[in-house]
């Protein structure tokens, strides 16, 4: 039997106790929710949680292990996770590792056991709040009171974002993949379709992106809030006009910002791998995975070159645009999913295409 040893204390005082799992360490984070069944080592290893404590919301998770063929980023970067119940004994044939011993090696706390449909029905309500797993010792209130008073982290994008500049070799269209915070999933779509990937940090001016000679440029998922990266959006402006631009989630916010469009924080976000999407061209709806706190403000874009071409179903939210003038799209969505359904996974081949049918 495990004894409760650990508790999950939100700003508002509130408290969780359960079993500690993973790295007996104390994290701080944004506390958010995934309703997806499947997929928890992408989720958890995905850069765009960074600094996130994530809940799931499916009561179970860790039964399938986990494996070296799915992560999304070999340095994941999220403060810890919350589940109503972990698999401590998972049986898969892919499986090389339990979750438990991949979350101590990765450094990174959890806790098991709590009611995670009232914690979420919490945060659908206040919205995402900040939270802390912490030892069951500490007094709740006074550890409360310390999340109040302490701001997380803004630098989310540059925490993630690759350093230094890296090739990935193909023999097809030249791909500059600006890094925010990438999943591989997109650099293994890119791949299959033969694009010769040069991937940059998220800081790259325009002049070092354009050097490349490339087809098409990438801009890839990421964390945190699209304003606190003034450096990107400038230079996103620059290369508007000179070559074909895709935007992911990140990249879609961004690209929405440098045309003068509005971005603005949601409640509770979009994360899961159920998120229906329409497309406001063919008519037709997909199923979509997604994972975002922020979103742009469909009023803003009137003012701008940007026309909105998808929508939320459940909530009405823009989920894509595109520029009236150049070959410029970009969706709130995950194509790659990695995660979730596959359904948008024709965006990359409407990417492929526009680099073969613009030259400017």
């Amino acid at each position: 039997m495990y004894s409760l040893d650990k508790q999950l204390v939100l700003e508002d005082g509130s408290v969780y106790k359960g079993y500690g799992i993973g790295a007996d360490i104390e994290m701080a984070g944004e506390v958010v929710f995934n309703t997806a069944m499947t997929g928890y080592q992408e989720t958890l290893s995905d850069p765009s949680y960074n600094g996130q404590i994530i809940t799931f919301t499916y009561p179970l998770i860790g039964n399938y292990g986990i494996n070296r063929d799915d992560y999304e980023t070999i340095n994941p970067s999220i403060k810890g996770i919350v589940t109503r119940e972990i698999c401590r004994k998972p049986s898969n044939f892919r499986k090389e590792f339990t979750l438990d011993e991949v979350l101590k090696d990765l450094n990174i706390p959890g806790i098991s056991g709590i009611d995670t449909r009232s914690l979420t029905k919490k945060i659908r309500e206040h919205g995402t709040i900040k939270g802390i797993i912490t030892g069951i010792e500490k007094d709740a209130q006074k550890v409360a009171e310390s999340l109040r008073k302490n701001n997380l982290p803004t630098n989310q994008i540059e925490q993630v974002s690759t350093k230094k500049a890296f090739l990935s070799s193909g023999l097809g269209k030249r791909v500059v993949l600006i890094d925010l915070g990438m999943k591989s999933g997109i650099m293994r779509e890119l791949n299959l379709r033969g694009c010769d990937i040069i991937v940059m940090p998220h800081d790259a001016s325009a002049k070092e992106i354009l050097r490349q000679k490339p087809d098409g440029i990438m801009l890839s998922n990421g964390p945190g809030d699209p304003v606190d990266v003034p450096e990107t959006i400038s230079t996103i402006k620059d290369l508007i006009g000179k070559v074909p631009i895709f935007g992911i989630c990140m990249g879609h916010q961004l690209i929405s910002l440098a045309c003068g469009a509005k971005t603005y924080k949601l409640k509770f976000g979009h994360r899961g791998a159920n998120q229906p999407v329409k497309n406001l061209i063919t008519g037709k709806v997909d199923i979509t995975a997604q994972n975002h706190g922020y979103a742009v403000d469909i009023d803003s874009l009137k003012d701008t070159d940007l026309e909105l071409t998808h929508i939320a179903v459940n909530d009405g939210t823009c989920e894509g645009v595109r520029h009236k003038k150049y070959s410029v799209f970009s969706v709130q969505y995950h194509p790659e999913a990695s995660p979730g359904p596959h359904d948008p996974n024709y965006l990359f081949d409407q990417f492929i295409e526009n680099m073969k049918k613009y030259k400017y």
